[in-house]
Protein backbone atom coordinates (compact mmCIF):
# COMPACT_ATOMS: atom_id res chain seq x y z
CA UNK A 1 0.00 0.00 0.00
CA UNK A 2 1.36 3.61 -0.95
CA UNK A 3 2.04 5.72 2.23
CA UNK A 4 0.57 9.06 2.25
CA UNK A 5 2.00 12.38 4.53
CA UNK A 6 -0.35 13.61 6.85
CA UNK A 7 -0.13 17.02 5.21
CA UNK A 8 -1.49 14.77 1.83
CA UNK A 9 -3.69 13.30 3.39
CA UNK A 10 -4.81 16.92 5.08
CA UNK A 11 -5.10 18.80 2.25
CA UNK A 12 -7.06 15.69 -0.12
CA UNK A 13 -9.87 15.55 2.93
CA UNK A 14 -10.12 19.10 2.44
CA UNK A 15 -10.39 19.05 -1.38
CA UNK A 16 -11.94 15.54 -2.04
CA UNK A 17 -15.82 16.96 -0.27
CA UNK A 18 -16.22 19.60 -2.72
CA UNK A 19 -16.47 19.32 -6.34
CA UNK A 20 -15.46 23.14 -6.45
CA UNK A 21 -12.37 23.00 -4.85
CA UNK A 22 -11.08 20.11 -6.98
CA UNK A 23 -12.24 22.41 -10.40
CA UNK A 24 -10.52 25.60 -8.95
CA UNK A 25 -7.23 23.41 -8.49
CA UNK A 26 -7.70 22.09 -11.66
CA UNK A 27 -8.47 25.31 -13.50
CA UNK A 28 -5.32 26.88 -11.81
CA UNK A 29 -3.51 23.32 -12.87
CA UNK A 30 -1.77 25.03 -16.24
CA UNK A 31 -0.11 27.83 -13.90
CA UNK A 32 -1.57 30.56 -15.28
CA UNK A 33 -2.33 33.56 -13.34
CA UNK A 34 -5.97 33.72 -13.29
CA UNK A 35 -8.93 36.06 -11.73
CA UNK A 36 -11.82 35.06 -9.91
CA UNK A 37 -14.38 35.59 -12.64
CA UNK A 38 -12.17 33.48 -14.60
CA UNK A 39 -12.36 30.88 -12.38
CA UNK A 40 -15.13 31.17 -11.66
CA UNK A 41 -16.32 30.89 -15.34
CA UNK A 42 -14.29 27.37 -15.52
CA UNK A 43 -15.91 26.23 -12.54
CA UNK A 44 -19.00 26.62 -12.77
CA UNK A 45 -20.09 28.87 -10.09
CA UNK A 46 -21.47 32.72 -10.10
CA UNK A 47 -18.75 35.05 -9.03
CA UNK A 48 -19.75 35.99 -5.75
CA UNK A 49 -19.63 32.35 -4.58
CA UNK A 50 -15.52 31.88 -5.79
CA UNK A 51 -14.24 33.64 -3.19
CA UNK A 52 -15.41 31.33 -0.33
CA UNK A 53 -13.48 29.32 -2.27
CA UNK A 54 -10.45 30.31 -2.94
CA UNK A 55 -10.22 31.90 0.48
CA UNK A 56 -10.11 28.63 1.52
CA UNK A 57 -7.87 26.87 -0.53
CA UNK A 58 -5.45 30.01 -0.24
CA UNK A 59 -5.56 29.30 4.33
CA UNK A 60 -4.42 25.82 3.00
CA UNK A 61 -1.78 26.83 0.88
CA UNK A 62 -2.92 25.25 -1.98
CA UNK A 63 -3.35 28.41 -4.26
CA UNK A 64 -1.85 31.80 -3.67
CA UNK A 65 -3.11 35.42 -4.76
CA UNK A 66 0.16 37.21 -5.75
CA UNK A 67 -1.95 40.66 -5.29
CA UNK A 68 -3.46 40.58 -1.90
CA UNK A 69 -3.51 44.66 -1.87
CA UNK A 70 -6.02 44.79 -5.24
CA UNK A 71 -9.55 45.16 -4.23
CA UNK A 72 -9.91 44.45 -8.09
CA UNK A 73 -8.05 42.18 -10.24
CA UNK A 74 -6.55 39.51 -7.52
CA UNK A 75 -4.46 36.86 -9.48
CA UNK A 76 -4.71 33.60 -8.47
CA UNK A 77 -2.12 30.42 -8.93
CA UNK A 78 -1.66 26.90 -7.79
CA UNK A 79 1.48 26.00 -5.25
CA UNK A 80 3.39 23.63 -5.05
CA UNK A 81 0.93 21.79 -3.17
CA UNK A 82 -1.99 22.45 -4.44
CA UNK A 83 -0.09 20.52 -7.39
CA UNK A 84 0.76 17.50 -5.39
CA UNK A 85 -3.34 17.21 -4.23
CA UNK A 86 -3.71 17.37 -8.59
CA UNK A 87 -2.31 13.68 -8.69
CA UNK A 88 -4.61 12.54 -6.10
CA UNK A 89 -7.79 13.84 -7.62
Amino acid sequence: MKEYSDEIIEFLVYVKPSKYRQKILISLKDEKLKIPSEIARDVGVITSHISIYLSGLKEKNLIKCINEEATKGRLYHITENGKKVLKYI
